[in-house]
């Protein structure tokens, strides 16, 4: 199994060919996000030697409209996803649903929205986003378990902000979303936010070695399954995650550096790990 790394176009504020420049400096196999409205994108990471994971949010941004029914999700999902299709992504990475609907909403939305996916040919993968369908462990648990063909973008940083610690003592849990794991958002959460000012301040090494258990979990997941690309996005952002000055506003660290240094050191982790069986 090899591990592929995608630069996140999230909080970024330049033009694509400065993402594919940036992508291709910090050694990035690709790029995430949503498409971008410039001319010939996929042409573009075709030649820079890029792939190209399609993101997409229903009904809203990050946080949902909380009028929305279940209905404006699916058809939300449905007319970004036929779009997505153009760029010829390797697969959907979908932050959807609402954090206030039943059990039973959530389990029509995803079964819904997995037929389309199904007919179109394309891989979908739904992440475990705060504000969306699965906000923490336990909905994400049932949600699973009431559709065993699911498959998840597994960000642990948004479980860590809403259960206020460290999620060890969800092993079951874990061992679940492994076994159903396809893409993985590697942003380190803490007890009190999802995103860690540094991931190399000592004062988050905690932090940092929880979630590269969690994700080792996933590799060795992926590996018993067969499965021989593991892809994963360094997804440290701005948008009130990047911890600022008051006043000033002044950012207490650089995201490019950050995103870079995560990829970096997940590169040395999935080799030690693979080198290891991922025991």
């Amino acid at each position: 199994m090899d591990l592929l790394l995608f630069k996140t176009l999230w909080g970024h504020t330049g033009s694509i060919d400065d993402a594919i420049a940036a992508a291709q400096k910090h050694g990035f196999d690709g790029i995430e996000g949503q498409a971008p409205s410039e001319l010939d994108f996929r042409g573009r990471l075709t030649d820079a030697g890029l792939g190209y994971i399609a993101e997409i949010c229903t009904v809203g941004s990050y946080v949902p409209n909380r009028n929305a029914s279940l209905g404006d999700h699916l058809d939300s999902f449905r007319r970004q996803a036929e779009a997505a299709l153009e760029n010829q992504p390797r697969f959907l990475t979908v932050i959807a649903g609402c954090d206030a609907w039943p059990l039973s909403a959530s389990v029509e939305f995803f079964g819904g929205a997995m037929e389309f996916a199904g007919r179109l040919g394309i891989a979908v993968s739904f992440e475990t986003h705060r504000s969306r369908s699965m906000f923490h462990p336990w909905i994400t648990r049932d949600i699973l378990q009431a559709l065993p063909a699911m498959r998840i973008t597994c960000d642990f940083s948004h479980w860590c902000c809403v259960c206020e610690r460290l999620i060890d003592t969800e092993p079951d849990v874990l061992a679940l979303c492994a076994e159903r794991a396809h893409h993985v958002h590697a942003r380190v959460g803490y007890d009190q936010g999802p995103q860690v000012p540094h991931p190399a301040a000592p004062e988050y090494q905690p932090a940092l070695e929880a979630h590269e258990r969690w994700w080792r979990m996933i590799w060795k997941a992926q590996a018993q399954r067969g499965v021989a690309i593991s892809t994963m996005t360094p997804e440290f952002g701005s948008d009130g995650y990047l911890q600022c000055a008051p006043f000033t506003q002044t950012p207490v660290a650089d995201l490019v550096e950050i995103n870079a240094w995560m990829a970096r050191r997940e590169r040395e982790q999935f080799a030690r790990g693979k080198s290891a069986h991922f025991a």
